[in-house]
C-alpha cells in the first residue's frame, strides 16, 4: 500500500503501548539498575531486563498458543521477573516482583512521541491495542499522558497479540474494517501479526534492525514516530 492509499482510506491509527509508544527498555533499566545494585547483583542492568522481556515474551506466547483462559499480563510478569531473579541467582520477595512489574504501568513515552501524535491526531483517530491489562493501562493514563481515543487490552480477546484474535476484535471495536486500520509497532511480531490480519502496518524501527525474512512486510518503515508522522499527515 503507498502511502497515498494509506492517506486516503486509513482512517485510525492504532498502537502496540509498550515499546512504540513508551520506552519500556530504557525505562526498566533504569528501574532496575538500582534495584539489582542493592541486591549486590554485578550484571547489567540493562541485559537483565532484555532477559525479562524476552522470557514474559515467551511465557505469554505460550499463553496464547494454548488459547484457553487468558492469563493477565500481570501474571505473566510476575513469573518472567522470578524466573530472570532465580536465574541470575538473586534472592527476592513476592513483593519486589510485584514492585518491579507494576512499574511498567509509569513508563514515560519516546521524547518525540507526544508531538507526532499531536500530528497524527489532525488525520487520524488514536487507539491503543495492548498486551496490557486494562486496569494496567489505566493507571498509565497519568504517566504517559497522551489522550487516545481508545484504549484496548487484549483481553477483550482473551489472547496476547499477535494471536488474530486480538486485531479482529480490535477492529471490530472500533468499527472499522482492517485495512481502514494501520498499525504501529516497534516489534516486527505484532507488525507481521497485524498484516496477517488484514491491517496496513508501520514498523518504528527504532533500532535500524532488518525487518526479517516474511510475506507480511510492513507498509511503512519510520525510524521514529515523528518520521511517521512526517510521512502520512
Amino acid at each position: 500500500m503507498s502511502i497515498d492509499s494509506v492517506k486516503a482510506n486509513v482512517k485510525v491509527c492504532m498502537f502496540d503501548q509498550y515499546g512504540t509508544v513508551v520506552d519500556m527498555q530504557g525505562g526498566l533499566t533504569a528501574i532496575a539498575a538500582p534495584f539489582l545494585q542493592a541486591k549486590g547483583w554485578s550484571g547489567d542492568p540493562d541485559a537483565f531486563v532484555t532477559w525479562w522481556r524476552r522470557t514474559h515474551f515467551e511465557n505469554s506466547m505460550i499463553d496464547a498458543l494454548l488459547h484457553r483462559a487468558h492469563t493477565p499480563y500481570r501474571e505473566i510478569g510476575h513469573r518472567a521477573v522470578a524466573h530472570v531473579m532465580d536465574r541470575a541467582g538473586i534472592k527476592y520477595s513476592k513483593d519486589e516482583v510485584s514492585y518491579l512489574v507494576g512499574e511498567i504501568e509509569k513508563l514515560k513515552p519516546f521524547p518525540e512521541v507526544p508531538a507526532a501524535l499531536d500530528r497524527l491526531r489532525t488525520r487520524y483517530g488514536l487507539v491503543v491495542l495492548s498486551n496490557g491489562d486494562p486496569d494496567m493501562l489505566e493507571t498509565a493514563r497519568q504517566y504517559h499522558g497522551i489522550a487516545f481515543d481508545r484504549v484496548i487490552s487484549v483481553s477483550e480477546a482473551n489472547s496476547f497479540k499477535p494471536h488474530v484474535a486480538t486485531y479482529t476484535k480490535a477492529a471490530e471495536l472500533v468499527g472499522l474494517k482492517m485495512d481502514q486500520i494501520l498499525f504501529v509497532a516497534n516489534h516486527a511480531f505484532d507488525c507481521i501479526g497485524a498484516k496477517s490480519a488484514g491491517m496496513r502496518t508501520a514498523f518504528i524501527d527504532r533500532r535500524s534492525r532488518p525487518f526479517g525474512e516474511t510475506p507480511h512486510q510492513p507498509d511503512i518503515l519510520a525510524q521514529t514516530m515523528a518520521a511517521l508522522a512526517e510521512a502520512i499527515v
